[in-house]
């Protein structure tokens, strides 16, 4: 079976993985038919990287129709395995996205964490592990910082907070980023980005929550077109 330009017009995304076309496709599902590949979630003309961001962004996402906005990638990702630097290069991108964009949008929430936001922002490019060592002790400072304003002012308010808009900010964006730079490099290095993004966002009001879930998708959109488009 394999799709057409025309018969894109017509596809649903779903949640997770599946076993036939007819019991339902995710992005990289749809991809596969459409390359003329046998059906699956890790087409072999789709880069790792961008299959792995790809998988996890679907999957991130609230409901088909919010889903639906990956399907201008289908045509896009077939023909982007091109061997392993430039799959190297675009995990590092996501990095960088996940340090200086996606931490820094949930620490400049809070007033009193904005200057750890600016230092991150200020960061050169992270391309490496030099620059990534290099921005660690800004993400150790803004981690401590954001736990200890959580602790002191937000512990009751986000109890009662933790809902949707944090579910979607998190699971989305961030799972698709993540799991992209975790074979950049490795896990640790991955999670210093996460929680220093996750003390700011848990001392974040949560009526904050759903603007910068809705920036940090447009970011997020804005990171897998450029990781696709990289030579």
């Amino acid at each position: 079976m394999k799709l057409t330009i025309e018969d894109l017009d017509n596809i649903m995304l779903n949640h997770g993985a599946h076993s036939s076309p007819e019991s339902g496709h995710c992005l990289l599902e749809v991809v596969s038919l459409f390359a003329g590949e046998d059906f699956g979630d890790s087409p072999k003309c789709v880069d790792p990287i961008l299959a792995q961001f790809g998988r996890s962004w679907n999957d991130g996402m609230r409901s088909d129709d919010e889903r639906a906005q990956l399907k201008v990638y289908i045509t896009r990702l077939p023909g982007t395995n091109k061997g392993p630097d430039l799959s190297q290069k675009r995990g590092w991108m996501a990095m960088d996205w996940l340090i200086r964009t996606y931490a820094a949008a949930w620490l400049a929430l809070n007033p009193g964490l904005a200057h750890h936001a600016d230092a991150l922002k200020a960061l050169p490019p992270i391309v490496c592990v030099a620059d990534l060592r290099a921005a660690q002790p800004k993400l150790d400072a803004a981690k401590r910082d954001a736990a200890a304003a959580r602790a002191a002012a937000w512990d009751a308010a986000w109890d009662a907070a933790r809902a949707a808009a944090w579910d979607a900010a998190w699971d989305a964006a961030w799972d698709a980023a993540r799991a992209a730079a975790r074979d950049a490099a490795g896990d640790a290095a991955r999670d210093a980005a996460g929680d220093a993004a996750l003390a700011a966002a848990r001392a974040a009001a949560c009526t904050k929550l759903e603007p910068t879930v809705q920036q940090l998708q447009a970011s997020a959109h804005d990171l897998f077109s450029r990781m696709i488009d990289a030579e």
